[in-house]
C-alpha cells in the first residue's frame, strides 16, 4: 500500500528534511528572526547529531543559496581533501584495486564545519552559538533511535565495537533497536567547542587532533587547518523554461542537468504509462553518465571546464546514440553506495537554500575519533588507483562527489528547491522528479509518490511502475528487476516549488519515515 507523501502549502517559510527534528527546528529559526541559511545551518546540525548513518560533521557539504532579483545563485563547495600520508602505490602493492572504503586513505579532511562558518560568513544573520543549541540539546539530552539508523548500526557493528568514541551509539554494546535513547555527550562536548570557539576550535583543537590519530596521521595537522570551504560559479542550464543550478566538479551534479536536457530534446511521450517515457529517461541518464568516470575530478586535474560538461553543442552531440526502440551501448559510471542528508529551506523574504552534507556509505568509514563522537566520512573512496588518471588518489586533492544538489529559477526568482540522497544515483531520482513536475506537470507530492526506477548492473523499479511499462522496457533489451514498493535507499527527496505569487508547496519522502515537510 502506498503511504501518502507530506505536503504542506502556505506563504510562509518552508523547510524539507529527512529528520522531523531537524524540520521543525529549522523552521523554529526562520520564524525566530534567522534566514534560510540560519535554518539550513541549524538543521544540518541536528541531522548530524541524531541520524549519523547520513550525514555529521565528519563528512563533505554543498550549498546553493539563491536571493529574490539575483541572476544567478551563489554556489558553495565544502568539500576536503586527501591527506598528505595518503599514497596510492602502497594500496596497489598492499592488494587493493580500489580504495577500501574503511581503511584510513579513504578519509578525506571533513568540510562540513567549513561550510557552515562560510555559508553564515556570507550570509547568517544568527552566531553559531545560537544555531548549534538545538543539536547540542539533542545530543546531550538524547533523543530515539530510528528505524534507518538502528539498521545501519546492525550491519556496521562487528566493525564499529570496540572502539570507544563509538559507543554512545552502541549502548550496553550493542546496536540500538528502533525508539531506544542514544545520548552523544562527546558530540555535544564537540559542538560546544564550535559554538564557542569556531573553525579553528574543530580543526585545530581536541577533535582535529582526534581525528589526525583515527587516520594514523594521513591526515596532518597541516591537512586539517587548511580551509576546506570554497565559493565556486554556480553551474547553470535552460530547461523547461527554468534554469536549473548545480555545483560543478568535483560534484557529478552535471549530470541531473545534462541528462534533463537530454530528455527532454527526446519528445517524450506525456504519460508515465508509456514505457517509451521510462526508457527514454533511462537512456538519457546512460548517455550523459558514460564519461562520468573520465571527466569528474578536482577542479585542478578536469580534463574539461564545468561549463563545457553542460553545452548543447557537447550534449548535441550524445542524442544520436540514443535509440528509441531499444537499450543503447553506453559505459556505466562506477557504482558507489550514499550515505547522505539533503534539505533545503525557503525563508520569510524568499531567499532559498539547497544544501546537501553527507558521509558517504551509511556510516562513512566506521572510524571514530576518539572522544569526539566525530564519526568519519569515506569520501576517498571515490578516487581511483589509475596512476595519472585526474581522479587518481593524490595528496591534497578532492576526489569525485557524488552529492548533486540542485536550485532552479525562472526571471531572476525562485523557482524550485530539488535534492536527494543516493550515492551515484542521486541524479537518477532528480531527472524522474523533474520529470514528473515539468514533462508531466506534477504536483511535488504526486512527483513524490510516483514509482521510480534505479540503474546499475540492471534496470530495478519499484513494485509499483504500471505492468506494461515493465514490459516494454524488457522489450528495448533492459534487464529488469521488480522492486517491492517506496524503496527507502531510493531517497529521501526534499522539494520545495515557489510560484510566481510566492506560494510554497513542500513535500517529503513517503520513503523514509522520518522525512516531513513543514511550511509556516
Amino acid at each position: 500500500m502506498t503511504v501518502p507523501p507530506v505536503q504542506q502549502v502556505g506563504y510562509g517559510p518552508a523547510a524539507v528534511t529527512p529528520h522531523h527534528l531537524a524540520t521543525v527546528v529549522a523552521l523554529r529559526i526562520m520564524q525566530a528572526g534567522g534566514n534560510a541559511a540560519d535554518g539550513a545551518v541549524a538543521a544540518n546540525a541536528v541531522l548530524g547529531v541524531v541520524a549519523p548513518e547520513t550525514c555529521g560533521i565528519g563528512g563533505d557539504l554543498f550549498a546553493l543559496v539563491h536571493r529574490p532579483g539575483w541572476a544567478r545563485p551563489e554556489a558553495l563547495n565544502a568539500s576536503g581533501r586527501a591527506g598528505s600520508g595518503c599514497d596510492f602505490r602502497a594500496l596497489l602493492e598492499a592488494g587493493h584495486s580500489s580504495v577500501p572504503l574503511t581503511h584510513p586513505a579513504s578519509v578525506t579532511a571533513p568540510g562540513c564545519v567549513d561550510g557552515w562558518v562560510s555559508l553564515l560568513d556570507r550570509f547568517g544573520v544568527m552566531d553559531l552559538e545560537t544555531l548549534l543549541e538545538p543539536a547540542i540539546g539533542y545530543a546531550e539530552a538524547g533523543f530515539a533511535a530510528s528505524v534507518e539508523l538502528s539498521r545501519a548500526l546492525v550491519r556496521r557493528f562487528d566493525q564499529m565495537r570496540g572502539q570507544s568514541g563509538a559507543a554512545a551509539l552502541l549502548p550496553g554494546g550493542r546496536p540500538p533497536s528502533p525508539g531506544d535513547r542514544l545520548v552523544r555527550s562527546d558530540l555535544g562536548a564537540t559542538l560546544r567547542q564550535i559554538a564557542e570557539g569556531g573553525r579553528s576550535a574543530f580543526y585545530e583543537g581536541p577533535a582535529g587532533r582526534a581525528i589526525s590519530e583515527a587516520t594514523g596521521h594521513m591526515l596532518t595537522a597541516a591537512d586539517l587547518e587548511r580551509p576546506h570551504a570554497d565559493w565556486v560559479e554556480a553551474l547553470g542550464l535552460d530547461l523547461y523554461g527554468r534554469t536549473a543550478w548545480t555545483v560543478p566538479p568535483n560534484s557529478q551534479g552535471y549530470l541531473t542537468l545534462a541528462a534533463g536536457w537530454l530528455f527532454s530534446r527526446l519528445d517524450p511521450p506525456a504519460s508515465a504509462e508509456h514505457p517509451e517515457f521510462v526508457h527514454l529517461m533511462v537512456e538519457s541518464f546512460r548517455a550523459a553518465a558514460s564519461e562520468r568516470d573520465d571527466l569528474v575530478a578536482d577542479p585542478g586535474f578536469s580534463p574539461i571546464s564545468a561549463s563545457e560538461l553542460v553545452s548543447p553543442d557537447r550534449l548535441a552531440s550524445l542524442l544520436p546514440g540514443v535509440k528509441r526502440d531499444a537499450r543503447a551501448t553506453w559505459v556505466q559510471p562506477a557504482a558507489a553506495p550514499g550515505g547522505t542528508a539533503y534539505l533545503c529551506c525557503v525563508d520569510g523574504d524568499g531567499m532559498g537554500v539547497s544544501l546537501i552534507q553527507s558521509n558517504f556509505t551509511g556510516l562513512g568509514s566506521g572510524i571514530a575519533a576518539e572522544g569526539s563522537g566525530v564519526l568519519l566520512h569515506n569520501r576517498g573512496a571515490g578516487f581511483n588507483l589509475i596512476e595519472g588518471h585526474p581522479n587518481q588518489l593524490e595528496p591534497g586533492k578532492r576526489p569525485l562527489h557524488t552529492l548533486s544538489p540542485t536550485l532552479w529559477t525562472e526571471e531572476g526568482r525562485l523557482s524550485l528547491l530539488l535534492g536527494t540522497r543516493g550515492g551515484h544515483q542521486q541524479p537518477q531520482f532528480l531527472l524522474q522528479a523533474m520529470a514528473q513536475l515539468f514533462h508531466l506537470g506534477k504536483e511535488p507530492a504526486e512527483a513524490q509518490a510516483a514509482p521510480r526506477w534505479a540503474l546499475d548492473d540492471r534496470l530495478a523499479v519499484e513494485a509499483t511502475m504500471p505492468d506494461p511499462v515493465v514490459a516494454g522496457l524488457r522489450s528495448r533489451g533492459h534487464t529488469v528487476e521488480v522492486r517491492p514498493a517506496l524503496q527507502s535507499g531510493w531517497g529521501p527527496l526534499s522539494i520545495i516549488t515557489v510560484d510566481q505569487e510566492g506560494q510554497r508547496i513542500a513535500a517529503a519522502d513517503p520513503r523514509v519515515a522520518t522525512a516531513t515537510a513543514l511550511v509556516a
